[in-house]
């Protein structure tokens, strides 16, 4: 090269300083997980469309966490969207566990992208949470609507017989606080367990044993409400050799509420054969009642 030859500056610059370089996410604390709980316990029902179901409230509570995990804002507004696609599941059971593995899933793909890895696809994130919706609002449902709730109605329901209006607020704030906090548990368990949270709740044999214990705690939770609380007598009377004999007392005698233990076993086994037809039963029931009335049966 000779003294006179000048080197003509470039442009170009190394390629590692033009690569768009993604941030390193924040750790997710409980701190996170309880906002991103609450935020969907919270907002579960409120933006409830017909198209998206309840995917605005799922939303709506990671975006606290979502917001730690991309700073990169193509990717936010990725994760925004993806959460806005059709999503339906019971609150606590279905709603805190897949907040938990979607948290999980969606850290584990913001980390890979900072760190130039494969990512988790977002088909991936997607269709766990589709998967597992269905079947974690059946035992959601089972358990919460089926069970607990009743578990406290019957608890107060004293209360609001002697016209205490606590009868009516104690059950609906001690369901509140209740599922607030065992929702908050499977948040955590989701979280810390990904995909196979689901499947502890599903076959683990610590959670199938306090699911049995909650199935065998509401039946009798409901018997008691049968055996207090329904009243049928009988008005059939008889004598014989002049002494004269009350079925209702015979029948207390022998099994006390044994018409009110009757007609809930005759409801079952309406139930049983017919499936949870619940409007024809009470008609049924009514019907059956009305015709026994008229002949002074019961």
């Amino acid at each position: 090269m000779s003294e006179n030859q000048t080197i003509e500056p470039t442009n170009e610059e190394p390629q590692a300083a033009t690569e768009h370089r993604i941030p390193q996410p924040d750790a997710i604390t409980n701190k996170d997980l309880m906002k991103s709980w609450f935020g969907w316990w919270w907002a579960n029902e409120v933006p409830h469309t017909f198209d998206r179901m309840l995917a605005p409230s799922f939303a709506f509570g990671l975006i606290p966490t979502l917001q730690k995990l991309y700073k990169d804002k193509d990717e936010l507004a990725k994760s925004f969207q993806r959460h806005l696609l059709f999503f339906n599941t019971q609150a606590t059971w279905g709603g805190g566990t897949l907040t938990g593995v979607t948290i999980s899933l969606e850290e584990a793909r913001a980390k890979a992208l900072a760190n130039g890895e494969e990512p988790i696809s977002e088909d991936m994130i997607n269709n766990t949470k589709v998967g597992l919706m269905g079947p974690l609002a059946g035992i959601g449902d089972s358990i919460d609507s089926g069970t607990i709730q009743y578990i406290f109605i019957a608890m107060f329901l004293p209360f609001a017989k002697q016209g205490n209006f606590l009868g009516a607020l104690l059950p609906f704030l001690c369901f509140a606080i209740a599922t607030f906090t065992y929702g908050y548990y499977f948040t955590k368990m989701g979280y810390s367990l990904g995909r196979s949270a689901a499947k502890e709740i599903m076959t683990g044999g610590r959670m199938q044993g306090i699911i049995d214990g909650l199935g065998i705690l509401g039946l009798y939770m409901m018997g008691i409400l049968a055996g207090q609380y329904i009243t049928i007598r009988s008005f059939l009377k008889f004598s014989i050799s002049g002494k004269g004999f009350n079925v209702n007392t015979i029948l207390n005698q022998i099994l006390p509420g044994a018409l009110p233990l009757l007609a809930v076993m005759l409801v079952y086994w309406y139930f049983q054969r017919q499936g949870l037809k619940i409007t024809r039963a009470l008609l049924y029931l009514t019907g059956a009642l009305i015709v026994l009335s008229i002949f002074y049966i019961i």
